[in-house]
């Protein structure tokens, strides 16, 4: 899910393995020279999508990389096959009323709307979380802080 911390983890991951970190939204907005929400409101969702997959299926062909995947990009059969059959996943998985406070500290996610917040954040949720659920393993973030979250998805590495 958007917002969970996908980003700030993976780059603490990639750290520790010593390994090379890719945030896959990072990339996309420097080759298109405009951020995530810009993409979505000059191109739109289809074009987004379209451009996240054949980026996404790139990167994935990596080698000794610690990747993290915009929110939707698990949602793609095309990348879901490709990452489960090749990588190791985790479902970061937060308390919803945690994301939507994290959510109204700014502007930049473009599947939401300020005045329906909690409504598109559970629908996008309710939509997501049973693909969501097909991730190599799932950790609850909520009461834990980085360093363990970090460890624990080191621990499935590594096991």
């Amino acid at each position: 899910m958007m917002g969970v911390g996908k980003s700030t983890i993976g780059r603490l991951i990639a750290k520790r393995l010593k390994a090379k970190f890719i945030d896959v939204d990072k990339i996309i907005e420097k080759n298109e020279k405009k951020s995530i929400k810009r993409i979505f409101d000059d191109d739109g969702e289809s074009y987004f999508r379209k451009l996240e997959e054949k980026i996404t299926l790139k990167i994935l062909r990596n080698d000794k990389s610690v990747i993290a995947l915009g929110g939707g990009a698990f949602i793609n059969n095309e990348i879901r096959k490709k990452v489960l059959s090749t990588c190791v996943s985790v479902w970061l998985k937060v308390d919803l009323d945690k994301l939507i406070k994290r959510y109204n500290k700014n502007d930049r996610r473009p599947l939401l709307n300020k005045k329906r917040l909690n409504t598109d954040v559970k629908k996008i949720y309710q939509s997501r979380k049973k693909i969501y659920g097909l991730a190599n393993f799932k950790i609850n973030c909520d009461n834990i802080d980085k360093t363990k979250i970090v460890q624990k998805i080191l621990d499935f590495y590594e096991n």
